[in-house]
C-alpha cells in the first residue's frame, strides 16, 4: 500500500461513518514524503451549510498545546527561559496550594503534564489582555492531587500557565507572541485564536446528538485564559505544513531556521512521564510500535474533535478534523487497521484475561474528580462495567453536564489495565494505579487520574 492508497482507503470509510455517527462535517490530510492529500467532507454548520474544504478552519483543541511548546522551545533557545529553572523564576507572584509545588514546579513540569494539581480549569476571566494573568492567580486554590512530577495525569491548566510564562517572558500577550514566534515564520496564514479573525473565513462549528437530533453547540469559543491550551483554529492545509515542520529539521519552508534539529529531536523524546504504553515528550505523545515512534496529540473542544499524528522515521503525518462530538468515534473508524498497515507496524488487538470474583470486587467502586466527572465500575453477571457520571464545567466553568452515556463493558487485558471491549470505543485503555501497600489509589481514564472513593 503507497500513501495515496493509504488516502484514497480512508477517505472511502468517511461518508458511511460520517451517516452512522452523525458527523456533519470532516476534514482529512496526508503528508509522506513531500506529497500532500486533503480532502473536505460534508459541511461545516447543519444551520447555516458551507462545504468543508482545505481552508475551513476547525478548532484544533490541544494540538494547540504542542504550538505552545514550539514557542517554548524558541525562547529556550534564545537563552530567555529554561526547561528547569522553577516558574517563580519567571512569574515572581506565582503561589500553588502546596508551597513545594510553588518553589520548584518547572516548565518541564507543565510541558509532561506531571504538575499533579487538579488540571481541568475553566473559569471565564473575560477576554481582555489581563486574562492569563487572572486565571494564574486563581490556580491558587487547585487541589494537589499528586507530588510533583510523580504521576502523570492531562493538566490543560499547566498549559495556561506554560502561556502565562510565555507573556511575561517576551513582554507581550500570548497571541501576539505565538504568532510572532511561531505562527507567522512558518507560513501558517490559515490559523487563528480570536474569533474576530476566525469569522472572516470559512470554519466550522461544534456539533452534538441528542437521541435523534443533531444540534449546534454554543458557545463557539474556547475561553481566552484557555488559549494557549486549546485556543487554535487552523486549516487542513495549514496543519499539514505544521507536520512538515516538526518531521523536518526545524527550518520552516521558505528556509528560515526556527528550531535546531536537537530540539525538534527533544520535544518528540519518550521521557520518564508515562502512561500505558505512552510517553510524554515535550507536549507530544509519544508511543513506539515495532521499533516504529509514533508521535501524536489531538484535541477536544465544545463539538469539535481533531486527531494528529505522525510517524518521523517515515516522514508521515495524517490529521483528521471533525465538528462532532462523536468525531473521535469516526476518527477510529476510518483509520483502523489502514495506517497501521501502511506503517507496516501493525500490533496485535489485546486479548481480554479471564478474572476472578476477587480481581472484579477489587477493581469496582467509585472514581471520583472535582472537576469533568466521576467513573462508577460495577460488576455484573461477572463483568465489569463502566459507568461515567457527567460533572460539566467544558467549556466554561458553569457549563453544565450532558446527558451519561450508556454504561459500557471493560475487560482486563494485563496487570491493573482495562480496555473498552466492545464497539464503538473498543480498545480504549485504562490502567489503576495502587498506593505503596498495594491498594488502589487511581483510575487514570481519558488521561486523567480519578481518586478511588
Amino acid at each position: 500500500m503507497d500513501v495515496e492508497e493509504l488516502f484514497t482507503g480512508i477517505c472511502d470509510r468517511i461518508p458511511d461513518a460520517m451517516a452512522r455517527h452523525k458527523v456533519p462535517g470532516v476534514a482529512l490530510g496526508i503528508v509522506c514524503e513531500g506529497r500532500e492529500f486533503i480532502k473536505g467532507f460534508g459541511v461545516t454548520n447543519i444551520r447555516h451549510p458551507l462545504p468543508v474544504d482545505e481552508k475551513t478552519l476547525f478548532q484544533i483543541g490541544s494540538t494547540t498545546k504542542t504550538f505552545t511548546a514550539t514557542a517554548v522551545m524558541r525562547l529556550v533557545e534564545a537563552g530567555k527561559l529554561a526547561l528547569d529553572e522553577p516558574i517563580l523564576t519567571y512569574l515572581p507572584d506565582f503561589k500553588m496550594r502546596d508551597p513545594e509545588v510553588t518553589a520548584r514546579v518547572t516548565m518541564r513540569h507543565l510541558l509532561t503534564h506531571t504538575g499533579g494539581w487538579e488540571g481541568d480549569f475553566f473559569p471565564d476571566t473575560g477576554n481582555g489582555d489581563d486574562a492569563l494573568a487572572r486565571y494564574v492567580k486563581l490556580m491558587a486554590d487547585l487541589p494537589q492531587l499528586t507530588p510533583l512530577g510523580t504521576i502523570l495525569s492531562y493538566n490543560n491548566a499547566a498549559f495556561s500557565l506554560a502561556g502565562r510564562v510565555v507573556e511575561v517572558v517576551t513582554g507581550k500577550t500570548y497571541e501576539v507572541a505565538l504568532n510572532e514566534l511561531v505562527l507567522r515564520p512558518l507560513g501558517l496564514k490559515h490559523s487563528f485564536l480570536f474569533p474576530t479573525d476566525v469569522m472572516t473565513h470559512s470554519y466550522a462549528v461544534g456539533h452534538a446528538t441528542l437521541g435523534d437530533r443533531t444540534v449546534v453547540l454554543r458557545p463557539w469559543q474556547v475561553i481566552r485564559a484557555c488559549a494557549s491550551a486549546g485556543g487554535i483554529a487552523a486549516s487542513m492545509k495549514d496543519q499539514l505544513r505544521y507536520a512538515r515542520f516538526h518531521l523536518g529539521d526545524g527550518t520552516a519552508e521558505d528556509g528560515l531556521r526556527i528550531l535546531t534539529p536537537e530540539s525538534i529531536a527533544m520535544m518528540q523524546t519518550p521521557g520518564n512521564a508515562r502512561m500505558l504504553d505512552i510517553k510524554m515528550g515535550l507536549a507530544w505523545m509519544t508511543r513506539d510500535i515495532g521499533g516504529l515512534r509514533r508521535v501524536f496529540h489531538g484535541g477536544g473542544t465544545y463539538g469539535q474533535i481533531s486527531a494528529f499524528t505522525m510517524t518521523p522515521a517515515r516522514k508521515f503525518g495524517l490529521a483528521l478534523a471533525t465538528n462532532s462530538m462523536n468525531g473521535g468515534l469516526l476518527n477510529l473508524e476510518v483509520t483502523k487497521g489502514l495506517v497501521a498497515k501502511f506503517l507496516g507496524n501493525d500490533e496485535p488487538e489485546p486479548a481480554e484475561i479471564p478474572m476472578t470474583p476477587a480481581q472484579t470486587a477489587e477493581y469496582s467502586g467509585r472514581y471520583t474528580r472535582t472537576m469533568g466527572g466521576d467513573i462508577e465500575i460495577k460488576t455484573e453477571a461477572g463483568k465489569l462495567m463502566m459507568q461515567p457520571h457527567p460533572k460539566g464545567g467544558f467549556p466554561t466553568s458553569n457549563t453544565p453536564p450532558g446527558p451519561p452515556p450508556p454504561p459500557f463493558r471493560i475487560g482486563l487485558i494485563g496487570k491493573d489495565r482495562v480496555a473498552m471491549v466492545e464497539p464503538a470505543f473498543k480498545d480504549i485503555q485504562g490502567e489503576f494505579i495502587r498506593n505503596p501497600d498495594g491498594s488502589i489509589a487511581w483510575l487514570r481514564w481519558g488521561y486523567r487520574i480519578h481518586a478511588r472513593a
